[in-house]
């Protein structure tokens, strides 16, 4: 819970009695390695902070092909904002990568927060704003490019992460098969 609190401080103050109350509305979520977060169809019903461990987010395409769309590790947020703000199912799957310790509050929780706390909306605010920057980022800095160089800029961005996710799900992340990836991998040692 320190790390979430840590984290929240970043971009707002908070007085001992508001980080209480959220202290109370917080739950400690351990996912084991494969279990989902969140399925295509369903409501987003909880807003998360990934306290350990690595979740990837995907879809399938109109091929019926899984896509890795990006992958949320430690002091990251996990929710499908459009599926939790507005009540209508996600069309994602947030499966864990490895075991996972997450913190989540409940809807009722979380808007229960955003009445309570004056600062907890403009927090909020800027924590998903710098996620969706993240995101943004994580995306455009690998699809611009050819296959060697989205990885090495994976590597290069992303060094705690490479180790720990299959090869298979990096591969649909960078946009290559798994055996163009096991080449390249090859190829820069």
């Amino acid at each position: 819970m320190e790390d979430f609190i840590s984290y929240i401080l970043q971009f707002g103050n908070l007085n001992q009695q508001q980080i209480d109350l959220i202290s109370k509305k917080a739950i400690l979520l351990v996912l084991k390695k494969d279990d989902f977060y969140l399925e295509a169809g369903q409501i987003s019903k909880r807003f998360g902070f990934v306290t350990d461990g690595i979740l990837r987010v995907s879809y399938f395409n109109n091929k019926s092909e899984e896509i890795t769309k990006y992958f949320i590790d430690e002091n990251n947020i996990v929710v499908d904002l459009e599926s939790f703000d507005n009540e209508i199912p996600s069309i994602a799957y947030v499966q864990a990568m490895t075991d996972c310790k997450i913190i989540v509050f409940a809807k009722k929780d979380w808007q229960e927060l955003l009445d309570t706390i004056i600062s907890w909306d403009a927090i909020v605010r800027k924590i998903v704003s710098k996620a969706l920057l993240q995101k943004v980022e994580r995306i455009s800095s690998i699809v611009a490019q050819d296959a060697t160089t989205s990885y090495l800029t994976f590597l290069e961005k992303f060094p705690n992460l490479a180790n720990r996710i299959p090869l298979s799900y990096l591969a649909s992340y960078l946009g290559i098969t798994q055996s163009s990836l096991s080449r390249i991998r090859k190829n820069i040692k």
